[in-house]
C-alpha cells in the first residue's frame, strides 16, 4: 500500500480555502459572485497565488546551487534582471530590473542561478530594500566573493495607480558588500557599466 501523501492533501485543502476567502472577497466588494464571468475567478486567483508566490518554497542557499573554481577575479556583472513582486503593505504589484555585481574569490556560479535567485527572493509578498539585501547577503554568503553590489530600481503599482498616483516614479535601491564598501572607483565602475 503506497505512503499517503500529507503534503497534497495540505495543498489541496489550502486550494479550497484560498478558493472560498477568494469568493468571498469578490461577494464583499459588490460582486455577484454566481454570475459566468466569475464562476472559475476563485480557481484562477489561487493558480496565480501558487505562481507569484512561490518563493516561500525557496531555500536561498541552495538556489545558487553547484559553483565553479575559477580564478577571474575582476567584476562580473549580470544587468537588467526582469523581477515582478508584491507589495506587502498593499498587495499590489510592483515590478523593475535588477543588476548584480560581485568579484569572484576563486568561486563563480552560472549566470542563470542569479536570475533564478532573484525569481525565488521576489515571489512573495516583499519590499524593495528587502529584496536588494537578501540578494546581497545571499550572494556574500554562499559565493563567498571580494565583494557584490546589487542595485534593484522597480515600480510600485501602490504609489503609480493608488494614492498619491505618480504613474513612472521610479525606486533605486542599492547594497554593497566587501571591496564595494571602501573601494568608491569600483562602485562607479560598476554604475557605470550598468548604463552601457
Amino acid at each position: 500500500m503506497p505512503a499517503k501523501d500529507y503534503r497534497n492533501e495540505s495543498v489541496a485543502r489550502n486550494r479550497e480555502q484560498l478558493e472560498y476567502h477568494v469568493r468571498e472577497i469578490l461577494r464583499l466588494i459588490g460582486e455577484d459572485v454566481d454570475r459566468e464571468g466569475l464562476l472559475d475567478t476563485p480557481a484562477r486567483v489561487v493558480r496565480m497565488y501558487e505562481e507569484i508566490f512561490g518563493g516561500y518554497e525557496a531555500d536561498l542557499n541552495d538556489v545558487i546551487g553547484v559553483t565553479f573554481d575559477e580564478n577571474h577575479k575582476e567584476l562580473v556583472i549580470v544587468k537588467d534582471i526582469v523581477y515582478y513582486s508584491q507589495c506587502e503593505h498593499h498587495m499590489a504589484p510592483f515590478y523593475g530590473h535588477v543588476h548584480i555585481g560581485y568579484i569572484p574569490s576563486g568561486k563563480i556560479a552560472g549566470l542563470s542561478k542569479f536570475a533564478r535567485l532573484v525569481e525565488a527572493v521576489t515571489r512573495k509578498l516583499q519590499v524593495q530594500e528587502r529584496i536588494t539585501s537578501e540578494l546581497a547577503d545571499v550572494i556574500d554568503e554562499v559565493l563567498k566573493p571580494q565583494g557584490c553590489m546589487v542595485v534593484v530600481q522597480g515600480e510600485h503599482l501602490c504609489m503609480c495607480a493608488r494614492g498619491v498616483k505618480k504613474p513612472g516614479s521610479k525606486t533605486v535601491t542599492s547594497a554593497v558588500r566587501g571591496e564595494f564598501k571602501s573601494n568608491a572607483a569600483l562602485r562607479s565602475e560598476f554604475l557605470s557599466l550598468l548604463k552601457e
